[in-house]
């Protein structure tokens, strides 16, 4: 029989490219749950939207009654959960959003899950984390599996705060979870409140690049399809109640990361070396700013075989190409109310 994935929020960044990729990969029947809130748009899809193993439910993962009906309609036996507030500075905005989604909207799927689940030898709940859990990292060091959470902003605390309720849920009902703890995803289709889109759409139209404190903020990048690839690994032949730490191996200072796309779009519009530099304005750091994340995913090379294919030049020229296609895309997702936000983020900075 078809095995049923319910993808929530399959609207959104890396949950349409998931969505995508099971589609294309497997006969996979995959129902896309997703509340279409600012993040989530369904354009992301079009490509897919006619398969009819695909279908969509606009929905709420807090609204625990829809949730019944959607298990009660699709039966699924594998849920993978991207379905999440996820952007640091607007969890510093308004943090009660973050734990009604992240919090309350995991446990309303757990408890349904459990409610409907019946052979359990053929079920995966497969929870989507970060690595901003496990707080901020000197100058050396990685975070694994096994380092202590130590969450910093009310996004990374609401994410600590689901995993743990999906290792309890492993742990006293025995449900069949994975988890997987991520460092920072880019690539085509990520909204533009992040920094690589948000530095994209202000170079290619010659705007200030807004670079938080000094710039020395260090990221650890992983392009979005190697991230796909290995969630289908864990998937697959994950080790149920394991955890994995997936990394791209490319750190790099928010600063120079900044300059990197300033040089690829100067060369990508045949401007002057140096021009978009000259964009860059330093703004006052946002509270609780980690200095530096890191993640070392030897568990998952060396038990799974993962190991990423993109490293950040090509990345970010792969990215930038996206972006510079689909202008369309972009104007759409930034008008009206992230114009709005936009300007309260920074424009008092």
């Amino acid at each position: 029989m078809t095995k049923t994935i319910l993808i929530t929020g399959g609207a959104g960044f890396i949950g349409s490219h998931a969505v995508r990729h099971f589609i294309q990969k497997y006969p996979y029947r995959v129902i896309n749950l997703d509340a279409l809130t600012y993040a989530g748009n369904l354009s992301n899809l079009k490509d897919i939207e006619s398969d009819p193993r695909y279908q969509f439910v606009k929905a709420d993962i807090k609204d625990r009654e829809v949730v019944e009906r959607i298990f009660e309609e699709y039966r699924p036996d594998w849920i993978i959960h991207f379905a999440a507030e996820s952007h640091v500075d607007r969890s510093i905005m308004d943090p009660l959003a973050f734990i009604e989604t992240n919090v309350l909207g995991t446990a309303n799927l757990l408890l349904t899950a459990k409610k409907y689940w019946q052979n359990l030898d053929e079920k995966l709940f497969f929870h989507i984390s970060t690595d901003e859990v496990f707080g901020s990292l000197g100058a050396t060091g990685y975070f694994t599996e096994r380092t202590p959470y130590d969450p910093r902003s009310p996004y990374s605390a609401s994410k600590a705060s689901s995993d743990h309720f999906v290792r309890a849920y492993y742990h006293t009902y025995h449900i069949p979870v994975v988890i997987s703890n991520c460092s920072n995803n880019y690539g085509p289709y990520q909204f533009p409140e992040k920094l690589i889109p948000v530095v994209i759409q202000n170079i290619i139209n010659s705007k200030p690049i807004p670079v938080y404190g000094d710039g020395s903020n260090i990221r650890d990048w992983l392009y979005v399809q190697d991230h796909i690839e290995a969630i289908d690994l864990i998937a697959h032949r994950g080790t149920r109640g394991e955890t994995y730490a997936i990394g791209g191996h490319h750190e790099l200072k928010n600063i120079d990361l900044v300059r990197l796309l300033c040089k690829i779009i100067d060369t990508k519009l045949n401007r002057p070396a140096g021009t978009s530099q000259e964009l860059i304005r330093f703004v006052k750091d946002r509270p609780g700013h980690d200095q530096r994340y890191a993640i070392d995913p030897a568990k998952l090379e060396n038990e799974l075989g993962w190991s990423p294919k993109v490293d950040t030049t090509q990345g970010m020229e792969l990215t930038v190409d996206w972006y510079l296609k689909e202008k369309e895309w972009l104007e759409e997702v930034t008008s009206g109310a992230y114009q709005a936000y936009y300007e309260l983020q920074y424009q008092n900075r």
